[in-house]
């Protein structure tokens, strides 16, 4: 991206801080002022004591030293000012930034996520954005200052000598222009190793949340191979970055050489001339010292400028990343849902690949309904379930609930609405009670445990070390794949929601866990619209109507016993001996 177009993106964060900004300059100025002022009063006495040496008093050279020393003073002021305030300041705008991007990941589809690493999302938040809080407080700053600086020694420098200035000042645009090349290629390096840190974050995390499997198959080695490999690559890139970095510093340091080579030369030959006074040639070359300082300051800065440019770019593209699921203009929230569930025509492919994964879906589940869906793997089973919450919207038709689109009503309604329980079950890391209240954010102790009960977590809970306040680990380790379960029927049962998705809810787990699950979810089920996609179809005997999805379609519809008599598919999965 052009550097323009992300400096538009980034000024808007400035306007919260304008107060602390326009003090921020204000104390810029302050300390170049002071900074300045020095050059002045060298020159002075200097010019003083050449001319008339008994007019230089001891009270003069106390009195300017005096106010000098309260410049110094304000000087350490305005300091104080920019390296906290200003420095809070650039943090506070990488925290907007930060919860800016935070809050657009929570409105992204299921699509972004599937083709997207963890680790990167997880890099653009958090350590690309580490860089711009220097960025944010230094980049008015520096470039304010060197603006100031460049003019004021420019008007000082050319009244002592114009030719000699000019002849200063026309370097500086000549090194601007050789600087450019090495400057572009720092900012690709870093953008390169920006991309990389999302690729090891993304090494790191699937290689530690598969550690089990790494050391069932005593692959740690290969993990090792692999990371060093990632690791070396890294090196690589920095070691290219810290070449451009360096021809880069070494271009400034010959013009600046340069320079210094030219007030010496030129300046010498001024003075012999009689066109520059020896007390003017030495406040000009504290002025040129003074201008260089500042040439060396913004060089430095550059290569902060590039990484702040760089996290600003990453975090840019983030918030580029298009939200297709929202709320629809004049969207309403949802009340007094009853359960029924209609499919008008539905079709629905990926966006990514643009494959067929449903078509022609016409259904009508009715309030309470107990509807089982079955079929091979691949069918769309668990993509039709996922539309009725809006995970993805269908290609074609559409979807109404109580006979209202549900494009029409507001997500946080819909899906408040919607339990779902999935057969990979995610807990977070916490206690057990926090997992359960999750379904409800105001959720009272009282509701939380009758929820539990109702559950049947609420036994193994009071056998845990510190029951409902007992730490699960992270993703939940510490329990077993029935007592995960049943937590996470716990949490959807303390939401009471009208329609409840079963996806493959006990496919995993041993005889006994599916046996205490399954009483779990006939009391999650009754009196509400339940959608059950089942893996053992031993399960769904008790279902009202079974679906049989095949090909993109449904091909079967009935009950178990009309089902079994057709013979048909659902007969031949349902006696296959691998289902069974």
């Amino acid at each position: 991206m052009k550097t323009s177009v992300l400096l538009k993106r980034f000024v808007p964060y400035y306007g919260k801080y304008k107060g602390i900004m326009v003090m921020d300059l204000f104390c810029a100025a302050l300390t170049t002022v002071c900074e300045l002022v020095l050059p002045l009063i060298l020159r002075y006495i200097t010019d003083v004591g050449m001319r008339d040496l008994a007019s230089l008093t001891v009270k003069t050279v106390v009195t300017i030293g005096m106010l000098y020393f309260a410049l110094r003073i304000i000087d350490g002021m305005a300091s104080f000012y920019m390296a906290y305030i200003g420095h809070v300041m650039g943090a506070s705008i990488e925290t907007d930034m930060r919860q800016d991007a935070f809050r657009h990941l929570q409105k992204l589809s299921d699509n972004y996520f599937n083709n997207t690493k963890i680790g990167q999302i997880m890099s653009r938040i958090t350590s690309d954005l580490f860089d711009v809080t220097e960025f944010a407080h230094h980049c008015p700053e520096e470039f304010f200052i060197a603006l100031l600086k460049g003019v004021v020694s420019f008007l000082i420098l050319a009244r002592v000598n114009v030719l000699l200035t000019v002849i200063i000042f026309l370097l500086i645009p000549v090194m601007a222009i050789s600087c450019t090349y090495f400057n572009l290629q720092v900012r690709k390096a870093f953008k390169k190793q920006r991309n990389h840190i999302g690729e090891l974050n993304a090494r790191i995390e699937d290689s530690l949340l598969g550690n089990k499997v790494v050391r069932a198959f005593a692959n740690e080695n290969v993990e090792i191979q692999k990371f060093d490999k990632d690791n070396q690559e890294f090196l690589r890139i920095k070691r290219h970055t810290y070449k451009y970095m360096a021809a880069f510093q070494n271009t400034i340091r010959i013009f600046d050489g340069l320079m210094y080579v030219v007030v010496i030369v030129a300046g010498g030959i001024f003075m012999i001339k009689g066109l520059i006074a020896p007390a003017d040639l030495v406040a000009y070359t504290m002025y040129v010292t003074t201008l260089l300082t500042t040439i060396r300051r913004i060089i430095e800065f550059a290569e902060q400028f590039q990484r702040g440019m760089t996290g600003i770019e990453r975090f840019a593209e983030l918030m580029e990343a298009e939200i297709d699921i929202f709320d629809e203009e004049g969207a309403v929230s949802l009340e007094n849902v009853k359960g029924e569930i209609t499919f008008k025509n539905v079709a629905f492919e990926y966006p990514d690949d643009h494959t067929p994964v449903l078509s022609g879906i016409n259904l009508t589940i009715k309030p309470g309904e107990k509807v089982a869906l079955v079929g091979p793997s691949g069918g769309g089973k668990t993509t039709l379930c996922s539309l009725i919450p809006r995970f993805y919207d269908p290609t074609e038709g559409e979807i109404l609930l109580d006979g209202q689109n549900i494009k029409n009503v507001t997500l946080q309604s819909l899906r408040s609405n919607i339990g779902v329980v999935q057969q990979d079950v995610y807990l977070f890391s916490g206690s057990v009670y926090e997992n359960i209240a999750y379904g409800k954010a105001d959720a009272t102790r009282e509701e939380v445990i009758q929820a539990a009960k109702m559950a049947g977590a609420h036994e193994f809970i009071m056998e845990l070390k510190d029951g409902y306040d007992t730490y699960v680990g992270e993703r939940g380790v510490k329990l077993s794949g029935g007592q995960k379960q049943r937590i996470s029927i716990a949490r959807v049962m303390v939401r009471s929601p009208k329609l409840v998705i079963l996806d493959e809810a006990t496919a995993s787990l041993d005889n006994e866990s599916e046996h205490l699950v399954a009483e779990s979810l006939d009391k999650l089920a009754a009196g509400r619209t339940t959608i059950t996609i089942a893996h053992r179809l031993t399960t769904i005997h008790g279902a009202d109507r079974i679906l049989v999805l095949s090909g993109n379609h449904i091909v079967e519809e009935g009950n178990h016993e009309t089902l079994m008599e057709k013979q048909g598919i659902y007969y031949q999965l349902y006696t296959s001996s691998s289902i069974q």
